[in-house]
């Protein structure tokens, strides 16, 4: 990726990274990393991200559920479900007009267009952002993006 395009990306999500490399990583699905290793060139993937930000972003949603009024485990669940589901993650990274980087197998199917790797894209840049600049920035960005659907 060039400089430009991490600082527009950048841009539309609302963050600088003190890091870039988290960023790459957390764009980079896992077939793009094993095709620049494959001509010598180090490269990490998103999928150790994947699964720290869905945590991060299960544990910021159940805080913003709370503080919104729902009660009951079984209130904040059905909502947090309905939040964090594909469809609307994948919605998300689309708004921003946000893609993850893929391999040439993975292009020549569309992969990059997917809501499934959009929503993995997704929970990868929130442990990138969270790795990067901590809990409370991540927590204000997460409220941001996600107070609107409450």
């Amino acid at each position: 990726m060039t400089p430009e395009e991490i600082r527009a990306i950048e841009i539309r999500l609302g963050y600088i990274f003190l890091d870039q490399e988290l960023l790459v990583q957390a764009l980079t699905r896992k077939a793009a990393a094993q095709e620049q290793r494959q001509k010598g060139n180090l490269c990490e993937d998103q999928e150790v991200f994947r699964t720290l930000g869905d945590a991060v972003l299960k544990a910021i949603l159940t805080e913003l559920l709370i503080h919104q009024g729902y009660t009951t485990r079984g209130s904040i669940t059905q909502k947090k479900e309905k939040l964090e589901n594909e469809e609307n993650l994948s919605a998300m990274l689309r708004a921003m007009e946000i893609t993850p980087i893929v391999g040439i197998g993975e292009r020549s199917i569309g992969v990059q267009e997917q809501s499934l790797a959009l929503a993995e894209t997704f929970e990868a840049i929130v442990a990138a952002i969270y790795k990067d600049g901590g809990y409370e920035i991540i927590k204000k960005l997460v409220v941001k993006w996600f107070s609107p659907l409450i």
